[in-house]
């Protein structure tokens, strides 16, 4: 049996209809679990640096890499997604996510691809419910921070030419269709499908950061590129905002990563260190291609390759040493580089803000490296698996998660722009979208 280290395979997998199971990474959970104050607290932080990451975190990011005339509307999707996404989470999201009726590990149903609805509306819960140690309430709402990001992200590729309604109906959708089910897929415990090929993927390199990366890439291609798009000048308005709100995301990712395993213990300081080394080794990666192709290195690049390498080492962070955490973020640092500037000129698509540059093909790096790093030989700490056979489940759970969010959202796209439309007129989009949509703007000089 392979020993695969805890994550929140294990947080999903033991739900009853009346109690939910425990889980702890590294540990067995005691029969009967018992409330823990101390692991409580975390967990509420952790959903908190979660939120922050989102709000302001991403919204100062995005907003600052666009034109003036657009900042606000990307804060209003961010605000306006995570009140929609809220909700929809807790009538039904959480139910799909975590149901584990009629799931039977190594076996194959309809199941392993989704969850059911017993707990719509957090049927069951009372102040008593405990996931592992910790109220079911504070669970809910950590695992509602992820599902509200991760439709977030998207954002970036229509940045600046989607209208509001679309948007916003399109994340609804996603939600729905492709967010619940991956991740029912990835973290749902025994039976779901992800879970049963062997995939390791702690903190959402899948789910969160491959997803939403890929369901970018199908938005810019069905919506296409930006009025002016590679003729006219299209600097970011204020980078200072920029950075800002990424040194908030790389703080709040120690609360997506760290929380990630559900309590405190030894882990935790592994996770911790591995995410920080993740992180401080994407600059460089960033910063040395940088440098080298034009000669002088970027504060967005700085930026940039922090976020990439925290993208990479998301799914790894609880699986490899601190050698397999440098060479990760490293390699996405590079990779990510050249996928913003290389790959999105040679294909020629308009990801106003790099979203698949930066989550797709860093997810999709993290995710693969994964399964190379965790490896005991490697200083990797997951027991009883073997280079080749580790290596083709991720590569089997990212070739999975790609084609089936890609075909997913280019399906949801094409119904929305039959419906209603994706794109803002032509006049509306010159105006800037805070002015036509939402009758603001975020200066008054």
């Amino acid at each position: 049996m392979v020993n695969h280290l805890s994550g929140k395979s294990l947080l999903l997998s033991a739900f009853t209809s009346g109690a939910l199971g425990a889980f702890v990474p590294l540990a067995q959970a005691a029969d009967a679990p018992t409330l823990n104050t101390g692991s409580t607290a975390w967990m509420i932080t952790a959903a908190v640096l979660v939120l922050f990451m989102c709000l302001p975190g991403l919204a100062l990011f995005y907003g600052g890499l666009v034109r003036a005339k657009n900042m606000l509307s990307l804060f209003t999707q961010c605000f306006g997604v995570a009140g929609l996404v809220g909700v929809l989470w807790v009538i039904y999201g959480y139910s799909m996510v975590v149901d584990t009726t009629n799931m039977v590990e190594g076996q194959v149903s309809f199941n392993s691809f989704v969850g059911g609805l017993s707990r719509a509306f957090l049927a069951g819960m009372t102040p008593e419910s405990l996931v592992g140690d910790i109220p079911e309430g504070v669970f809910v709402t950590f695992q509602m921070t992820f599902a509200i990001i991760t439709p977030a992200l998207i954002a970036g590729a229509f940045a600046e030419r989607m209208k509001f309604s679309a948007a916003l109906l399109f994340m609804a959708v996603w939600f729905t269709l492709v967010y619940a089910p991956v991740a029912h897929m990835v973290w749902g415990g025994a039976g779901a499908l992800m879970h049963n090929w062997g995939v390791l993927d702690f903190a959402g390199g899948t789910a969160v950061h491959i997803n939403a990366g890929v369901a970018a890439l199908a938005a810019c291609l069905m919506l296409g590129k930006r009025k002016g798009y590679a003729n006219a000048p299209m600097p970011a308005h204020n980078l200072s905002l920029t950075m800002v709100g990424a040194a908030m995301l790389w703080v709040g990712w120690f609360g997506f990563n760290i929380g990630s395993g559900g309590g405190l213990n030894g882990l935790s300081g592994i996770v911790m260190l591995n995410t920080q080394l993740g992180a401080c080794a994407g600059i460089l990666g960033w910063m040395f291609t940088e440098w080298f192709k034009v000669g002088k290195p970027s504060a967005l690049g700085l930026a940039s390759g922090a976020l990439a390498g925290l993208v990479g080492i998301t799914p790894a962070c609880a699986y490899v040493g601190v050698g397999g955490a440098l060479a990760i973020g490293l390699l996405c640092g590079v990779f990510c580089y050249l996928s913003v500037t290389v790959l999105k000129k040679r294909f020629g698509y308009d990801d106003s803000l790099d979203v698949f540059g930066l989550h797709g093909i860093g997810g999709m790096i993290g995710a693969v490296l994964t399964g190379v790093f965790c490896l005991p030989s490697l200083g990797g700490l997951v027991e009883g698996v073997t280079l080749g056979g580790q290596v083709v489940a991720q590569i089997k759970g990212v070739l999975f998660t790609t084609v089936y969010c890609f075909a997913v959202s280019w399906i949801i796209l094409k119904v929305i722009k039959a419906l209603i439309g994706l794109r803002a007129d032509e006049h509306v989009e010159e105006m800037g979208l805070d002015l036509a949509e939402h009758n603001e703007s975020a200066y008054n000089h």
